[in-house]
């Protein structure tokens, strides 16, 4: 039987990959939407980050506090002219690092203070051409799949410290 992995989503212990059970949209908006604490994974892989040892299962379910990082390998709701406007946003670069045991650290590009709650009641934002540090990836098949992503879905309240690199940042206490 092929098992056509679908997200993938790293928390501060394991790589999970599989495919969100019930997912209606881009992966970005099912999280932002989700009302449950869990989000149940399909025919899941969960990859210790330390060890690589692996746990294969039928369904696991992911805590959405627990997601740093998530990623929709398959891009079931995509539309290309919403990726063309995409690629002319403004985007600032910043580093990023995680609130947890690992020291999990992501940069790459972002909207300007998209690591901000402005937005709403949303807590996950989109980083574009993200690079991955804090964790060896290299020499396993499925970590090293977080090389060269496109893209990360973040989640804000994950973070701890973040470098905004934007020349035009301007604090409210600098105005």
């Amino acid at each position: 039987m092929v098992t056509i992995v679908a997200d993938l989503f790293v928390t501060d212990t394991f790589l999970i990959k599989g495919r969100v059970e019930g997912k209606y949209a881009r992966l970005s908006k099912v999280l932002d939407d989700a009302r449950r604490l869990f989000v149940p994974v399909r025919e899941a892989t969960l990859v210790d980050l330390q060890s690589r040892e692996r746990v294969i299962t039928p369904r696991v379910h992911v805590r959405l506090d627990e997601i740093v990082l998530a990623h929709e390998l398959v891009d079931v709701g995509g539309d290309l002219f919403q990726a063309a406007l995409a690629k002319d946003r403004e985007s600032v670069r910043i580093r990023a690092f995680h609130a947890g045991r690992s020291n999990l650290e992501v940069s790459g590009r972002v909207r300007p203070n998209a690591y901000e709650p402005a937005d709403g009641a949303r807590r996950f934002f989109v980083m574009e051409a993200p690079e991955i540090r804090g964790v060896r990836l290299e020499g396993d098949k499925d970590l090293e799949i977080l090389q060269g992503l496109p893209y990360v879905i973040v989640n804000r309240e994950r973070l701890s410290y973040v470098y905004d690199f934007d020349p035009n940042f301007a604090s409210e206490e600098t105005e």
